[in-house]
């Protein structure tokens, strides 16, 4: 998808990068705390945010000096991480371009912005903040060495993600995912020395020098940098525009699908100034849909506080499977859960994982499959199929995992067994449908 990685000297440091398509303008993206310019790129999301991106730009990533696959420097200025941008911007032949950073990575940005006026287009913040010690985030040096010393004790083990993406702190792949990205991009006393850096840094007295256009975004639920940091932004930086999107994570990773959507809409219409619609892909995929039984009754006996956590206990383990099983989540609304897979067997086994793993949580589980044409739009899955689908998933039996006749006759030699159920009418659908019980998976 990208190029191979790069190497661009500053002096005697090699910075690590690589470019991804093949767009009409340039976007150099400023990573927050961690950056592997391999692995990184290489999980589910991130791969998502670059498909979006180079739709309408070349994006160019890179390491930062002391981390990932740059050279491990132990010490570092502002005015230093700067000079590589403008030497990666240099080596990848970009002699403007929107730089977008995001959480720590909005100090940098900020600093070159206004150090090298000429060389930017127009400036992209999400997260981002100008200060850590000073207001409106102010945390304290004491607050500041508990977390230092949470880090170095469990560095490599995702301890970032209880902090960063309270939403996936339950969600054990993920979770060992980012144990990984840590492990790579830095060790212990790298991120350490990185982090007492940051904090203290102070960029406030140079936002009104800022003369890119500017649009900053913000999670207005953020459990990290509270959205005060980002209106703060918004004040002081000459004609920024401001948007504040829904949630809690401050992970551009653990971002939901329509939220990622909104904010990459929003960068879109600002770099370009239009707001495409992108076009719809057909494409043949499996629709699973998921929902617990009888949990209008079950929330009654329990109690809302107990029932919420026993969502949200059901909704990490599906998530995890998904991951496992290569499954893509839709939506999640309520009970249910609506994904899909390019592979019918593997769609089987993540239903019936998912129905064995909500059972331990006093939960009953019943699921429907379906294969079909569909139409895939961004975070939209659109036609029949996913009709077809639903209907599959209410005609099941608690405890069952009930598939279409296409589904049966496409996994014909995986060793999944089914038991017959008979013709269905399938309200809304039209003809008869034969549907088929799994048995074994």
């Amino acid at each position: 998808m990208g190029s191979n990685i790069k190497y661009a000297r500053n002096g005697d440091v090699h910075i690590a990068y690589r470019v991804f398509g093949h767009g009409p303008r340039d976007l150099v993206l400023i990573p927050g705390t961690l950056s592997h310019a391999d692995l990184y790129w290489e999980f589910p999301v991130n791969q998502y945010l670059l498909k979006r991106l180079t739709s309408f730009a070349r994006v160019i990533v890179f390491d930062k000096r002391g981390q990932g696959l740059s050279d491990r420097v132990a010490e570092q200025t502002l005015e230093e991480r700067i000079s590589d941008v403008r030497a990666v911007m240099d080596a990848a032949g970009s002699p403007r371009a929107t730089i977008f950073g995001w959480s720590e990575g909005g100090s940098m940005s900020l600093m070159f912005s206004a150090t090298y006026p000429e060389r930017t287009a127009s400036l992209v913040l999400c997260g981002s903040f100008a200060s850590i010690r000073a207001e409106p985030w102010a945390v304290s040096e004491e607050q500041y060495s508990r977390l230092l010393r949470r880090l170095e004790g469990h560095w490599g083990e995702g301890v970032l993600i209880p902090i960063n993406a309270p939403s996936r702190r339950d969600d054990e792949a993920f979770v060992q995912w980012f144990g990984r990205l840590e492990r790579a991009s830095a060790s212990p006393g790298a991120i350490l020395a990185l982090m007492r850096a940051n904090y203290e840094i102070d960029v406030r007295d140079i936002l009104p020098a800022i003369q890119a256009p500017t649009l900053i975004l913000h999670r207005i639920g953020d459990r990290t940098v509270p959205v005060e940091a980002g209106r703060f932004l918004a004040q002081r930086i000459p004609g920024a525009r401001y948007v504040e999107l829904p949630g809690d994570d401050h992970l551009l990773q653990a971002f939901d699908q329509a939220v990622l959507d909104h904010l990459i809409d929003e960068i879109e219409e600002f770099v370009t100034g239009a707001r495409r619609d992108p076009e719809p892909d057909r494409a043949l995929v499996t629709v699973m849909f998921t929902d617990i039984v009888r949990s209008t009754e079950r929330a009654a006996a329990v109690g809302d506080r107990r029932w919420r956590e026993l969502l949200d206990a059901y909704v990490g383990v599906a998530r995890r499977q998904l991951e496992r099983f290569r499954g893509r989540e839709i939506d999640a609304a309520g009970d249910g859960l609506f994904a899909i897979f390019d592979g019918p067997a593997r769609a089987i086994r993540c239903a019936c994982a998912i129905r064995d793993a909500a059972h331990p949580l006093g939960l009953e589980v019943r699921a429907g499959l379906h294969t079909g044409e569909c139409e895939v739009t961004g975070s939209k899955v659109t036609g029949i199929a996913v009709h077809t689908g639903a209907r599959v998933a209410a005609a099941a039996q608690p405890q069952e995992v009930l598939v279409s006749g296409t589904v049966r006759d496409l996994v014909a030699g995986s060793g999944i067994r089914f038991d017959d159920r008979g013709s269905h009418v399938l309200k809304g659908v039209p003809g008869d449908w034969r549907l088929f019980a799994v048995t074994s998976a």
